[in-house]
């Protein structure tokens, strides 16, 4: 059976927006709350919606790769946001973010650079999808090669971009 392409670029389009219930929209919408605003702000409306819209594309290009078989809904607006987080790294390295840091019983917020708190999640999707490798595509809930490639790509265009403005422009958003 051949897809009409109309057809696949609906659904590339309509997971960018797709979530896996209320405690998914509210995690990427917080996502999108602390991160998004600025790359927003640097990137300019319509560059940041096409951004957006293209780590999307991306992401769900990763997961489709890394699970060519798989035959569930893709849920991806996560990994439209990956690419959101993956620009923030590279415009933002050293600004402050706010965690949530869990020892034991105790929940301190802390301010760290933004390399370490992004550097950290990064990480914990590149384990998360080298271990999902070889696994059963059924039991697979999260697309993390999604994250993976979203982030990534975020990266990459924003360093893109980012080299192509005035270097004192550069510098007031860092």
């Amino acid at each position: 059976i051949q897809a009409d392409p109309r057809d696949l670029a609906s659904r590339f389009v309509g997971s960018a927006f797709i979530h896996g219930g209320w405690l998914h929209l509210g995690g990427n919408i917080l996502y999108l709350w602390i991160f998004g605003d600025n790359v927003e702000d640097a990137l300019g409306h319509v560059r940041y919606f096409f951004f957006y819209f293209f780590g999307g594309a991306v992401a769900m290009t990763a997961h489709v790769f890394s699970s060519p078989d798989s035959v569930q809904p893709v849920i991806g607006a996560s990994g439209a946001i990956a690419g959101v987080l993956g620009a923030y790294l590279v415009m933002f390295p050293r600004a402050r973010v706010f965690v949530l840091l869990p020892l034991f019983i105790f929940f301190p917020v802390i301010a760290v650079p933004a390399v370490f708190a992004l550097g950290f999640w990064f990480i914990e999707q590149l384990l998360s999808g080298a271990g999902a490798i070889g696994a059963s595509t059924a039991s697979l809930n999260v697309a993390w090669w999604a994250h993976i490639g979203g982030f990534t790509v975020g990266m990459l265009v924003a360093r893109y971009l980012m080299r192509k403005k005035d270097p004192l422009e550069v510098a007031r958003f860092r």
